[in-house]
């Protein structure tokens, strides 16, 4: 399982780089800017909340601007890929205790937290890219998960 989540994050930094890319590339219309800088602060909530780490973020909608989250998109990935390499076969169904930003408690396994984050993902890319298309974007990279494996 391991293996498999880590070719899921090594998956979901690719593909925020190249919708990143194309966001530059685009001049950095406002609607994909946020979305991915909600993707990123997310994934960092996320991180915090399944190491018990204490949150870095205050806002799951920061302006962020568009220059700043390639450096974001790498520095959440390491952290994921170092956290992944330490777990154990019997990590991914332990349950995690956290608080949502409104204070309410929750509990979930691993497994399907990470399963979250990497949805969480493929959601905001694929708003980013209409929302690029919409921007004037004339083509969007291939983000599929199958076409990324090839």
């Amino acid at each position: 399982m391991k293996d498999y989540f880590i070719r899921l994050f090594n998956y979901d930094r690719h593909t925020n780089l190249l919708i990143l890319e194309t966001i530059i590339d685009a001049q950095g219309p406002e609607k994909p800017v946020k979305l991915m800088a909600h993707l990123l602060a997310a994934q960092q909530v996320w991180f915090n909340r399944c190491t018990a780490s204490p949150s870095s973020v205050s806002a799951l909608w920061p302006d962020w601007p568009a220059d700043t989250l390639g450096h974001l998109v790498n520095q959440n990935h390491d952290n994921w890929i170092s956290y992944l390499a330490t777990l154990g076969l019997g990590d991914f169904d332990k349950l995690i205790s956290y608080k949502t930003l409104k204070g309410e408690g929750f509990e979930n396994k691993l497994c399907d937290i990470l399963a979250h984050v990497i949805n969480h993902g493929t959601h905001h890319r694929a708003q980013a890219g209409q929302h690029l298309l919409a921007a004037g974007a004339e083509k969007l990279p291939v983000t599929d998960y199958i076409f990324y494996l090839r």
